[in-house]
Parts: structure tokens; C-alpha cells; sequence
């Protein structure tokens, strides 16, 4: 009997941060493993397969209802990222498929290669978001992300002039009153990086060369750079 399933193309941190949080919605949950990648352990428990670019993909046909699957293509190469889902939207045509890009161009190529959604995030802010995935309220933004038809996008803004906030800490701020957007984590100059609700962060005095990881529309990003003076991250 063919199941509904969730297929993850890639082998990393993130594909297991996706499977993870996903498992209770399928009825199985597999990680696809290029040929030439090596096997980890696998100590989440979930299933890994291993498949090359040039599969027909007759395997997934005969044991799943790939009408009603999802699939998450996350390599970490992108030209191999746009293959596979173009490889997947010609053989499948009424397959979800979620793509994750590191930069805008490669966003577009995604797009015109089938992907139903496409999420341009840079490596750091997966990084960041993957270790903040057990907190309810980022599970619930990151599903509105991944399966609403809705135009939220992920970003993550270093901020060059850190008056407008005056001397303010993150949680004196009504981010999504005031600015339309919701912020989900501050990384510091040295790199560390706090999620937004945590108490070291509510004590952070908002400096310059902070970067805020924000969840919004295109244009209140755009509009929260312009006012602190920042420089959006590809």
C-alpha cells in the first residue's frame, strides 16, 4: 500500500532539524543521501536512503502516493539543489515540493524549476534557527513559512545605525507593531547568537553590527533595513 510521506533530499544538520519536526504529520519521514555522501549514524532513527541525481525515481512511484507527499530539496550545493527539484516536478507535477536557497538568483532559478516554495536563507541563519527548533513559537512561524500559501520570507539584517532604538533593549520593542516584522534571534559581533525571548537577550542593549533574524513580508524587511541603516545578508 503506497503511504503519504515526507522525502528530504540532503544530508545535513538542517534536513534532520526538518525531519524532526515534521515527523508527526507523516506517515514516513526518509532522508535521501547522495551516492558519493557518507553514511553518519543515524541516531535520530529515521530512515536513509541513498540515491544519485540521475534516478527516475521509480522506487518513490511504487511506494508512494506522491500526490498527497512533501518533499524538501536542501543540498548544499545549489546548481545540484535546482537539478533535483526540475528532476522531481517533471516526474511528479502535483508533488510539494519546498526548496532552501542561500541567495536570491538561485531563489528564482528554483522557482522556475517547480519548486511550490522556495526559502532563501543563508547558511548562518539556518545554523541559528536549527538550534532554536525545539521553541514552540519558531516551529510555528517556520510552518507558516513551509506550508501556507502565504509570501513570508526569512532574513537576517546586520544593523549599521543602532540609534533609532535608543539605547533600547530587545524586549522594550514591539517588533511586529511597530515594525511589522518578528524577530527570532540577535547575533552578536563575536557570533554568539541568543534567541529573541531568552533573558540574556531581553538584557542586550542593541548595538551596531548586532544581526537580527527576522520573519516578515518583503517590504517591512525592506523597510526595517532602511530605518537601522542595515545590510540585508545574502
Amino acid at each position: 500500500m503506497k503511504t503519504t510521506g515526507a522525502l528530504i533530499f540532503g544530508y545535513n544538520d538542517y534536513a534532520y532539524e526538518i525531519a524532526k519536526n515534521i515527523a508527526y504529520k507523516y506517515d514516513d519521514v526518509r532522508i535521501f543521501k547522495l551516492e558519493e555522501e557518507n553514511l553518519k549514524s543515524n541516531k535520530n532513527g529515521f530512515k536513509i536512503e541513498k540515491y544519485d541525481l540521475s534516478d527516475e525515481w521509480d522506487e518513490l512511484k511504487e511506494n508512494f502516493d506522491m500526490k498527497n507527499c512533501i518533499a524538501f530539496c536542501v543540498l548544499d550545493d545549489d546548481a545540484e539543489n535546482i537539478f533535483l527539484t526540475l528532476s522531481l516536478r517533471s516526474s511528479f507535477e502535483d508533488l510539494s515540493i519546498i526548496a532552501l536557497s542561500k541567495n536570491k538568483e538561485s531563489a528564482n532559478k528554483l522557482t522556475m524549476a517547480g519548486a511550490n516554495k522556495v526559502i532563501p536563507i543563508v547558511q548562518t541563519t539556518a545554523g541559528i534557527i536549527g538550534d532554536m527548533l525545539n521553541k514552540p513559537i519558531v516551529t510555528e512561524v517556520l510552518h507558516n513559512i513551509l506550508y501556507d500559501k502565504s509570501d513570508l520570507k526569512i532574513a537576517q539584517i546586520q544593523v549599521n545605525d543602532a540609534e533609532c532604538f535608543e539605547g533600547k533593549y530587545p524586549a522594550d520593542i514591539e517588533w511586529s507593531r511597530d515594525h511589522g516584522i518578528i524577530v527570532l534571534s540577535v547575533m552578536h559581533k563575536d557570533m554568539s547568537s541568543e534567541f529573541i525571548y531568552s533573558s540574556k537577550a531581553k538584557h542586550h542593549i542593541i548595538k551596531k553590527d548586532d544581526i537580527f533574524i527576522v520573519v516578515g513580508y518583503e517590504k517591512e524587511i525592506k523597510d526595517f533595513e532602511k530605518l537601522i541603516g542595515g545590510n540585508l545578508c545574502q
